[in-house]
């Protein structure tokens, strides 16, 4: 045991020294592909952000349980400890005189399913779950399918698997 201590301790001390001595190239392009151009050790400005989809159209959820989406620009809205923008439109109050949804019947209970007369604070900050979409072209491809759709192919390809005379080949 008593061997093995010196030897680390040594490792220990030699380590900063060997981790100096390793030339990075610095001009090396960056390896980032989302921001294309530019080396490691340059500091470039972030892109422009885009702006929020403003279609004000309701978009299909792709999994039970999902919050929606927020289908218009909330810039300059303010959610914080005293105000909420988005209750001026979706409250109960509110959401029949401005043609707004309602949010859920979910948003004023607590935690223990009591319902309450206002939004429970844990659902307050909408912004939590529900997100603006903006207009741009995804950094990565996606093949995510919805159960609805990968239902229906299951439903085409056994019926395409049964007999002319009504019998079933097995498959479901």
């Amino acid at each position: 045991m008593k061997p093995i201590l010196p030897a680390l301790l040594l490792l220990l001390i030699a380590l900063p020294a060997l981790a100096a001595d390793v030339n990075y190239p610095l001009d090396a392009p960056a390896p980032d592909g989302r921001r294309p151009g530019g080396t490691i050790a340059e500091d470039r400005p972030a892109p422009p952000l885009a702006n929020d989809e403003n279609k004000d159209i309701r978009r299909e959820r792709a999994y039970p349980e999902q919050p929606p989406t927020i289908p218009h620009t909330i810039a300059g809205y303010r959610i914080d400890t005293n105000s909420n923008k988005c209750l001026s439109c979706h409250s109960r109050a509110n959401s029949a005189r401005v043609q707004a949804p309602m949010i859920s019947i979910t948003h004023y209970m607590d935690r223990d399913g009591q319902v309450l007369a206002a939004v429970a604070p844990r659902r307050y900050f909408c912004v939590q779950c529900h997100v603006p979409q903006k207009d741009v072209k995804p950094l990565v491809g996606n093949t995510f399918e919805d159960i609805d759709k990968i239902l229906q192919q299951e439903a085409a390809a056994g019926k395409s698997a049964s007999n002319d005379d009504g019998t079933s080949t097995g498959n479901p």
